[in-house]
């Protein structure tokens, strides 16, 4: 089998927009017949400067961001209890508007020219607000690359939808916010990812999310993108329960069927993608009596504390490289109603392409000795 690589971090900028011909993308990739050589896919490259600080800033202030509507009143009422909660208030402050200084009188601006982007995110070119420069940092940040079987290649999918299916989640699955590759890279139809629908409510947040396309991860939203949008529809699988990690590596994914009950009733394929270094972002800490995980994989939301670089708490990754795998494709036939039995084969023969899938590269992505586990 041929396989794939594209070296998303060492694209050149010039080619990364809209308008740039996928052949071009393509044309870079690098193949491998059979496995990628041992740890080939683990490499972390050199970042620009100006690319490090904006991500070391801009990550911890989305990771604040989305914690900071549930905190902040609780901050507030303690202000008016004792004087350590006022203290707190004006620290987190402080924090918060340090990091929005530099972001809006500097790297947006900066970037923005880096980059020859807009000044602001469009209300109905979904596709050219995937081209965000905070994103395109990411990919460098994080060495990312993508690697994808001969049986995917374009044009392989381009007579349908697809969907893309992640795993592992990890605190924040930052192997898909490369949103170009999975509305490029293997057909040309615009990828939505989906979100837990209380994140789509935040404010600021959620304004930018829809913006690049993000949709709830309810059955509705995602059949209707599938079937009356005919878009690709893009999922982290295993969600927050993906956070939680030993030293193999668990897919929480052995009662998530609901998935193929929309893709058989749409009749697309479900194309099985694992994010290696996903689990190796950041430290989390889980109070051994697992109240803290059990609560957030109920909410769908985390509240257990995690830390990144440097041990710092809601901050910037460690420098890991991401690699995102794809696998072979799951075709399921359109079925209106599909039965139970159905549904059970269709996600029996999902978990096994994430076996393969895992086998194929973990050698290549330096962990031979591992293990995917499912639970």
């Amino acid at each position: 089998m041929k396989y794939y690589k594209l070296e998303c971090a060492s694209l050149p900028d010039k080619l990364y927009n809209k308008s740039t011909d996928v052949k071009e993308w393509l044309a870079l990739a690098t193949t491998a017949n059979g496995k990628f050589p041992p740890s080939s896919l683990n490499k972390v490259v050199s970042v620009e400067r100006d690319v490090e600080l904006d991500r070391i800033i801009g990550i911890s202030l989305y990771m604040l961001g989305n914690v900071f509507p549930f905190v902040l009143p609780l901050l507030v009422v303690a202000s008016f209890v004792s004087d350590v909660g006022m203290l707190l208030l004006k620290l987190v402050l402080l924090y918060w508007g340090s990091m929005m200084a530099v972001t809006y009188f500097y790297a947006l601006h900066h970037f923005r020219k880096k980059y020859n982007r807009p000044p602001e995110l469009s209300d109905t070119d979904i596709k050219d607000n995937q081209y965000l420069s905070t994103e395109r940092n990411n990919q460098k940040y994080m060495s990312m690359k993508y690697v994808w079987p001969e049986s995917i290649h374009k044009p392989a999918l381009d007579d349908q939808p697809s969907i893309f299916c992640v795993i592992p989640h990890g605190v924040a699955p930052f192997g898909i916010t490369a949103y170009p590759v999975w509305s490029k890279l293997f057909n040309d139809r615009l990828c939505h990812w989906t979100c837990a629908p209380i994140i789509l409510k935040l404010p600021l947040i959620s304004t930018y999310m829809r913006k690049v396309g993000y949709i709830p991860a309810k059955a509705k939203h995602i059949s209707d993108t599938l079937m009356k949008k005919e878009d690709n529809v893009g999922i982290v699988l295993d969600g927050v329960a993906g956070m939680f990690q030993n030293d193999d590596e668990v897919a929480y994914i052995k009662q998530r069927k609901g998935i193929i009950k929309i893709a058989l009733r749409a009749g697309v394929p479900i194309v099985p993608v694992y994010g290696f270094g996903h689990t190796k972002l950041y430290n989390i800490l889980v109070d051994p009596f697992g109240i803290l995980r059990t609560i957030s994989v109920k909410l769908d939301v985390s509240v257990c504390p995690f830390f990144g670089r440097w041990g710092w708490f809601l901050g910037p990754p460690h420098r890991v490289a991401v690699c995102v795998c794809l696998g072979e494709p799951v075709q399921c036939p359109k079925i209106a109603e599909p039965t139970q039995a159905e549904i059970d084969l269709y996600h029996s023969r999902l978990l096994k392409a994430y076996e393969d899938l895992f086998e194929q590269h973990k050698e290549a992505y330096g962990w031979g000795d591992k293990k995917l586990k499912f639970a």
